[in-house]
């Protein structure tokens, strides 16, 4: 993959939040909300998450698989790609682009293993003809740059490179895939709003070493708070939510 993220497409695949919290006129049509999408990403991210881990996949390409997925909806409506095939068709896509293969009858296995649900159950060749949409929905850029790479430099950098703060930062940047800052932040600032949020729960004073960054902090500031907004809502995403907003797309307009 790309080596510098400033000449990368994943830096010129930066949005502004405005045109991520978008609902595609198709699934207007079925009645989806903003909160309604919101939920039904989240609960694919979570998916994703969990498929990966039966497999023993690493984290990195689960992020990058969360990625895909994320930036699939920015392009693609949720009623024309059904989020419960695309979820697990990036997450074998990511295995290939991060040198990580896993072959899609071990998916396919998992899932029918994991979800009795029907709506859930999908053969190899649905993940591999939903693979070329994905691609085709992603422009083929594939290269992705994640908080994780520079979160280790930073926690020695600030001296916070303890165990405990760093199985926090670490916690804090999963956690950011849970909402869409990957697609409108540089990963950087990610990785140092999470170093911002766990200094703070952990009452650690670095704020010198914050001065020193060449970042704006009017932004990692904003990243936090949209991370600490997160966890102030997210007792609100009951199953309950997930399955009526799916029950949404499944009825005709």
């Amino acid at each position: 993959m790309a080596s510098n993220f400033w000449t990368s497409t994943h830096y010129k695949e930066l949005k502004d939040p405005e045109e991520i919290n978008v609902v595609h006129p198709l699934d207007a049509q079925r009645g989806i909300s903003l909160e309604d999408f919101k939920l039904i990403k989240l609960h694919m991210s979570n998916y994703i998450s969990k498929l990966a881990q039966h497999i023993k996949i690493r984290q990195r390409v689960v992020a990058t698989a969360v990625t895909y997925m994320r930036r699939v909806y920015t392009r693609k409506s949720l009623t024309e790609y059904e989020p419960r095939l695309v979820a697990p068709t990036c997450l074998y896509l990511a295995c290939k682009a991060e040198e990580s293969v896993v072959h899609a009858k071990i998916l396919v296995f998992y899932i029918k293993k994991l979800y009795a649900d029907e709506k859930f159950r999908y053969e190899i060749k649905d993940i591999l003809e939903m693979e070329m949409k994905v691609l085709e929905a992603l422009n083929f850029y594939l290269v992705v740059f994640h908080p994780y790479r520079s979160l280790p430099e930073y926690l020695q950098d600030s001296g916070l490179n303890d165990t405990s703060m760093t199985h926090l930062t670490w916690g804090l940047v999963n956690d950011t895939y849970k909402m869409d800052l990957i697609l409108t932040h540089p990963p950087h600032l990610i990785t140092i709003a999470c170093i911002y949020v766990a200094s703070v729960y952990k009452e650690k004073d670095i704020k010198t070493w914050f001065e020193e960054l060449s970042a704006d902090m009017n932004i990692v500031k904003n990243i936090a708070m949209e991370i600490l907004d997160f966890y102030e809502n997210h007792r609100m995403f009951t199953e309950e939510r997930v399955h009526a907003a799916f029950n949404k797309l499944a009825t005709s307009p």
